[in-house]
Protein backbone atom coordinates (compact mmCIF):
# COMPACT_ATOMS: atom_id res chain seq x y z
CA UNK A 1 0.00 0.00 0.00
CA UNK A 2 1.73 3.08 -1.34
CA UNK A 3 2.12 5.91 1.84
CA UNK A 4 -0.78 8.33 1.28
CA UNK A 5 0.40 11.92 -0.39
CA UNK A 6 -1.08 15.13 1.11
CA UNK A 7 -3.62 16.76 -0.62
CA UNK A 8 -2.28 20.05 -2.63
CA UNK A 9 -4.59 23.08 -2.92
CA UNK A 10 -5.64 24.37 -6.35
CA UNK A 11 -5.14 27.78 -6.24
CA UNK A 12 -8.03 29.86 -6.42
CA UNK A 13 -9.16 33.02 -9.07
CA UNK A 14 -7.21 35.89 -8.31
CA UNK A 15 -8.86 39.18 -7.83
CA UNK A 16 -7.17 40.74 -10.51
CA UNK A 17 -8.03 44.34 -11.94
CA UNK A 18 -10.30 43.23 -14.55
CA UNK A 19 -12.63 41.48 -11.83
CA UNK A 20 -12.32 44.99 -9.69
CA UNK A 21 -13.16 46.51 -12.59
CA UNK A 22 -15.97 44.40 -13.08
CA UNK A 23 -17.36 44.63 -9.49
CA UNK A 24 -17.39 48.57 -9.44
CA UNK A 25 -19.60 48.09 -12.84
CA UNK A 26 -22.11 45.90 -11.81
CA UNK A 27 -22.01 48.43 -8.32
CA UNK A 28 -22.38 51.92 -10.28
CA UNK A 29 -25.36 49.58 -12.06
CA UNK A 30 -27.01 48.86 -9.40
CA UNK A 31 -26.55 52.21 -7.99
CA UNK A 32 -28.33 53.65 -11.35
CA UNK A 33 -31.31 51.75 -11.05
CA UNK A 34 -31.67 52.19 -7.25
CA UNK A 35 -32.12 56.18 -8.99
CA UNK A 36 -34.39 54.50 -11.74
CA UNK A 37 -36.71 52.92 -10.25
CA UNK A 38 -38.68 55.29 -8.45
CA UNK A 39 -37.90 57.76 -11.14
CA UNK A 40 -39.02 55.49 -13.67
CA UNK A 41 -42.73 54.96 -11.77
CA UNK A 42 -43.19 58.30 -10.98
CA UNK A 43 -42.92 59.47 -14.93
CA UNK A 44 -44.85 56.54 -15.62
CA UNK A 45 -48.00 57.40 -13.22
CA UNK A 46 -47.79 61.29 -14.52
CA UNK A 47 -47.99 60.15 -18.18
CA UNK A 48 -51.05 57.86 -17.70
CA UNK A 49 -52.39 60.45 -15.78
CA UNK A 50 -52.38 63.48 -18.12
CA UNK A 51 -52.88 61.37 -21.13
CA UNK A 52 -55.92 60.00 -19.30
CA UNK A 53 -57.18 63.44 -18.19
CA UNK A 54 -57.07 64.49 -22.01
CA UNK A 55 -58.78 61.49 -23.07
CA UNK A 56 -55.98 59.76 -25.05
CA UNK A 57 -55.55 56.43 -25.84
CA UNK A 58 -51.71 55.13 -25.50
CA UNK A 59 -51.93 55.16 -29.33
CA UNK A 60 -53.27 58.39 -30.10
CA UNK A 61 -50.50 59.67 -27.98
CA UNK A 62 -48.09 58.02 -29.97
CA UNK A 63 -49.16 59.05 -33.32
CA UNK A 64 -49.39 62.71 -31.69
CA UNK A 65 -45.43 63.02 -29.97
CA UNK A 66 -43.84 60.54 -33.02
CA UNK A 67 -42.99 57.66 -30.29
CA UNK A 68 -43.80 54.38 -30.82
CA UNK A 69 -46.87 52.81 -28.99
CA UNK A 70 -44.47 49.74 -27.71
CA UNK A 71 -42.51 52.50 -25.95
CA UNK A 72 -45.18 54.26 -24.40
CA UNK A 73 -46.16 51.51 -22.87
CA UNK A 74 -42.98 50.49 -21.65
CA UNK A 75 -43.10 54.20 -20.38
CA UNK A 76 -46.36 53.79 -18.81
CA UNK A 77 -45.40 50.81 -17.05
CA UNK A 78 -42.56 51.87 -15.56
CA UNK A 79 -40.46 49.35 -17.59
CA UNK A 80 -38.40 52.38 -19.84
CA UNK A 81 -35.98 54.69 -18.91
CA UNK A 82 -36.62 57.47 -21.78
CA UNK A 83 -33.94 60.09 -22.03
CA UNK A 84 -35.19 64.01 -21.79
CA UNK A 85 -35.91 64.37 -25.56
CA UNK A 86 -38.36 61.61 -25.47
CA UNK A 87 -39.51 62.97 -22.26
CA UNK A 88 -39.86 66.45 -23.99
CA UNK A 89 -41.58 65.10 -27.02
CA UNK A 90 -44.11 62.88 -24.55
CA UNK A 91 -44.85 66.50 -22.53
CA UNK A 92 -45.31 68.51 -25.83
CA UNK A 93 -48.04 66.38 -26.47
CA UNK A 94 -49.63 66.24 -23.52
CA UNK A 95 -49.45 69.89 -23.16
CA UNK A 96 -47.70 70.30 -20.00
CA UNK A 97 -44.03 71.06 -19.54
CA UNK A 98 -41.51 68.45 -18.73
CA UNK A 99 -40.79 69.07 -15.01
CA UNK A 100 -44.69 68.12 -15.43
CA UNK A 101 -43.90 64.44 -15.90
CA UNK A 102 -41.54 64.27 -12.50
CA UNK A 103 -43.78 65.99 -10.37
CA UNK A 104 -43.80 64.17 -6.55
CA UNK A 105 -40.56 62.32 -6.82
CA UNK A 106 -39.03 64.78 -4.30
CA UNK A 107 -42.80 65.23 -1.77
CA UNK A 108 -42.38 61.34 -1.13
CA UNK A 109 -39.08 62.05 1.15
CA UNK A 110 -40.35 65.58 2.20
CA UNK A 111 -42.15 64.30 5.74
CA UNK A 112 -41.73 66.33 9.02
CA UNK A 113 -40.93 64.26 12.02
CA UNK A 114 -41.04 66.63 15.49
CA UNK A 115 -39.89 64.83 18.87
CA UNK A 116 -41.98 64.84 21.94
CA UNK A 117 -41.74 68.12 23.92
CA UNK A 118 -40.37 69.86 20.70
CA UNK A 119 -41.80 71.75 18.07
CA UNK A 120 -41.28 75.85 17.11
CA UNK A 121 -43.39 78.37 19.32
CA UNK A 122 -45.06 80.76 17.69
CA UNK A 123 -47.20 84.05 17.71
CA UNK A 124 -50.82 84.40 17.23
CA UNK A 125 -53.77 86.60 17.70
CA UNK A 126 -54.46 84.53 21.81
CA UNK A 127 -50.38 84.94 22.59
CA UNK A 128 -51.72 88.19 24.24
CA UNK A 129 -54.49 86.85 26.04
CA UNK A 130 -51.86 83.96 27.39
CA UNK A 131 -52.65 81.00 25.06
CA UNK A 132 -49.40 79.20 24.29
CA UNK A 133 -48.81 77.96 20.29
CA UNK A 134 -46.20 75.59 19.42
CA UNK A 135 -46.71 74.51 15.80
CA UNK A 136 -45.73 70.47 15.44
CA UNK A 137 -45.37 70.95 11.09
CA UNK A 138 -45.63 72.94 8.36
CA UNK A 139 -44.91 71.58 4.66
CA UNK A 140 -44.09 73.44 1.92
CA UNK A 141 -45.47 74.33 -1.60
CA UNK A 142 -48.52 72.99 -2.77
CA UNK A 143 -48.77 70.35 0.24
CA UNK A 144 -48.66 73.48 3.35
CA UNK A 145 -52.63 72.82 3.80
CA UNK A 146 -52.96 72.01 7.00
CA UNK A 147 -51.44 74.03 10.18
CA UNK A 148 -51.09 71.18 13.54
CA UNK A 149 -50.70 72.99 16.71
CA UNK A 150 -50.59 72.25 20.35
CA UNK A 151 -52.21 74.95 22.36
CA UNK A 152 -51.65 75.54 25.76
CA UNK A 153 -53.77 77.33 28.16
CA UNK A 154 -52.79 77.99 31.88
CA UNK A 155 -54.33 79.68 35.08
CA UNK A 156 -52.85 83.03 33.64
CA UNK A 157 -55.02 82.56 30.24
CA UNK A 158 -57.99 84.63 29.36
CA UNK A 159 -60.68 83.58 27.73
CA UNK A 160 -61.45 84.93 24.02
CA UNK A 161 -64.19 83.29 21.76
CA UNK A 162 -63.81 85.50 18.64
CA UNK A 163 -61.04 83.74 16.89
CA UNK A 164 -61.47 83.91 13.05
CA UNK A 165 -59.81 82.58 10.33
CA UNK A 166 -59.76 80.64 6.91
CA UNK A 167 -60.31 76.86 6.76
CA UNK A 168 -61.87 74.51 8.98
CA UNK A 169 -60.77 73.83 12.33
CA UNK A 170 -60.38 70.19 13.95
CA UNK A 171 -59.30 70.58 18.12
CA UNK A 172 -58.74 67.19 20.25
CA UNK A 173 -58.81 67.76 24.11
CA UNK A 174 -55.93 66.42 25.32
CA UNK A 175 -55.79 67.86 28.94
CA UNK A 176 -58.14 69.74 30.99
CA UNK A 177 -61.38 70.70 30.62
CA UNK A 178 -62.96 74.33 29.49
CA UNK A 179 -66.17 75.29 27.91
CA UNK A 180 -65.80 76.37 24.10
CA UNK A 181 -68.07 78.70 22.01
CA UNK A 182 -68.93 78.32 18.57
CA UNK A 183 -71.28 81.11 17.20
CA UNK A 184 -73.88 81.42 19.68
CA UNK A 185 -73.38 77.37 20.75
CA UNK A 186 -71.20 76.67 23.71
CA UNK A 187 -69.70 72.61 24.25
CA UNK A 188 -68.31 71.35 26.97
CA UNK A 189 -64.76 69.89 26.19
CA UNK A 190 -62.54 67.13 28.02
CA UNK A 191 -59.89 64.84 27.54
CA UNK A 192 -60.71 62.62 24.65
CA UNK A 193 -63.02 65.33 23.02
CA UNK A 194 -63.45 66.89 19.87
CA UNK A 195 -65.02 69.58 18.04
CA UNK A 196 -64.76 70.06 14.32
CA UNK A 197 -65.47 73.52 12.83
CA UNK A 198 -65.59 76.40 9.92
CA UNK A 199 -63.25 78.81 11.04
CA UNK A 200 -64.87 81.66 9.62
CA UNK A 201 -67.36 81.60 12.73
CA UNK A 202 -66.31 83.61 16.19
CA UNK A 203 -64.79 80.50 18.31
CA UNK A 204 -62.76 79.76 21.30
CA UNK A 205 -62.58 78.88 24.76
CA UNK A 206 -64.77 80.70 27.05
CA UNK A 207 -64.39 79.36 30.44
CA UNK A 208 -61.42 77.87 31.96
CA UNK A 209 -63.18 74.46 33.90
CA UNK A 210 -59.40 73.01 34.63
CA UNK A 211 -56.20 73.81 33.83
CA UNK A 212 -53.26 73.36 32.60
CA UNK A 213 -55.37 72.76 29.02
CA UNK A 214 -54.21 71.03 26.07
CA UNK A 215 -55.76 70.71 22.96
CA UNK A 216 -54.08 69.72 19.23
CA UNK A 217 -55.57 72.29 16.90
CA UNK A 218 -55.63 71.34 13.12
CA UNK A 219 -56.40 73.72 10.53
CA UNK A 220 -57.23 72.45 6.96
CA UNK A 221 -57.03 75.34 4.48
CA UNK A 222 -58.07 73.05 1.37
CA UNK A 223 -56.49 72.11 -1.96
CA UNK A 224 -54.38 75.29 -3.26
CA UNK A 225 -55.86 76.17 -6.90
CA UNK A 226 -52.47 74.59 -8.27
CA UNK A 227 -54.08 71.24 -7.37
CA UNK A 228 -57.53 71.85 -8.51
CA UNK A 229 -58.30 69.72 -12.01
CA UNK A 230 -60.67 70.47 -14.34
Amino acid sequence: MSPSRPLRAEPGPSLDSGSASARAEISATAAKDSIADPLNAVIAQRVRQYRQQLGYTVAQLAESSGISKGMLSKIENGQASPSLSTLARVAAALSVPVTALFRGLEEEHDALYVPAGQGLEIVRDGTRVGHRYRLLGSMRGDHKRLEPLLVTLTDDSEVFPLFQHPGTEFIYMLDGAMVYGYGSSRYSLRDGDALEFAGEVPHGPVELQRTPIRFLSIIAYGTPPSLTTN
